[in-house]
């Protein structure tokens, strides 16, 4: 069953009307519904349309969230073969919103990392979120080291609220972590793409997108603070997000127009969660040009690529 955002409340009473009219019909077989039926998902399609050709940064946002879009777990299931995940940052614990481990991808070996926040309930609290803790950010850099040692590219996938703020994690030392994190995507001398598949959030998406080249999907938001938090901090009210939204240029267009991100991956009409496999295929069409792109590069070109990318960042503005 679908779930609808706010905004998406018209949409939900005609798609409603249309599975009624089609129950009407599978109880009773003397009823025909085909033609009603067939012109609501018409009327559905032509609204969805409507409603998502130009979508405020706030309800990018909403869509960047919703619990269904496919979340890192299910990329890596139908992009990868031969997952090996690896556990533990050999110094605490095993951090559970952060997944990682050896792989294939289309056939050649890598190293893939990820936020995962869960599908259900149960997972959801198990993966905190996908808010990573100090524990995450030191596997991740155990994972880029493993790879850089053996030659192997590193696929990141971010979907992240930020950084676990609680005070386990401060005690531990989550801010040294994450900056830990990020100058380790500096050092490595291995081709490191990385793709925003929901929320990127602060530093703790930082710690995995600081790579040779990021792509976002269509509806994903990529930001230095949340919406909430922006307004929280800026107006002292944390209903001011859809303003703080359209400040902070969170979306994949503008920071495309920035030069913070490479490419924007196109979603299915209605978001990645209405076509999961059409997502997860086009996301994998985009790191396989991002990896081609770097194809041949030696280290040393590496590192400095990736440095030059993230140096130039500030060159670019919205009025150029």
């Amino acid at each position: 069953m679908t779930q609808y955002m706010d905004f998406e409340k018209p949409l939900a009473e005609i798609e409603g009307k249309a599975e009624e009219l089609r129950a009407l019909a599978r109880a009773n077989e003397e009823m025909d519904v085909t033609e009603e039926a067939a012109a609501l998902d018409v009327k559905a399609g032509a609204m969805l349309e409507e409603l998502y050709k130009s979508l405020t940064p706030w309800r990018k946002c909403q869509v960047a969230r919703h619990p269904e879009r496919p979340h890192c777990q299910h990329y890596i299931d139908a992009l990868f073969s031969d997952y090996t995940p690896l556990a533990g940052d050999r110094n605490f614990a095993d951090d559970h919103a952060v997944m990682g481990g050896l792989a294939r991808f289309n056939d050649k070996p890598v190293m893939v990392i990820g936020h995962e926040k869960g599908t259900d309930t149960k997972s959801r609290i198990e993966r905190n979120f996908g808010m990573a803790r100090p524990e995450g950010y030191r596997k991740a850099i155990r994972l880029m080291d493993i790879a850089h040692r053996f030659g192997l590219p590193v696929i990141t996938l971010v979907d992240t609220p930020g950084a676990y703020p609680g005070k386990g994690a401060e005690e531990r030392g989550q801010s040294e972590a994450i900056a830990r994190a990020t100058e380790k995507c500096l050092q490595i001398g291995v081709p490191l793409v990385a793709v925003v598949i929901g929320e990127g959030g602060s530093g703790g998406a930082v710690a995995f997108a600081t790579a040779n080249r990021v792509a976002m999907l269509e509806h994903s938001v990529y930001s230095v603070i949340s919406p909430e938090g922006c307004a929280s901090i800026l107006w002292k009210d944390a209903e001011k997000m859809r303003e703080a939204a359209e400040a902070l240029r969170l979306t994949a267009q503008d920071l495309k127009q920035l030069g913070v991100i490479d490419r924007i991956i196109s979603e299915p009409m209605g978001g990645a969660h209405r076509n999961a496999p059409q997502a997860i295929e086009a996301v994998g069409r985009t790191i396989q040009d991002m990896l081609a792109d770097l194809d041949g590069k030696d280290p040393s070109e590496l590192i400095q690529d990736r440095r030059s990318k993230f140096l130039d960042i500030g060159s670019k503005g919205l009025a150029a």
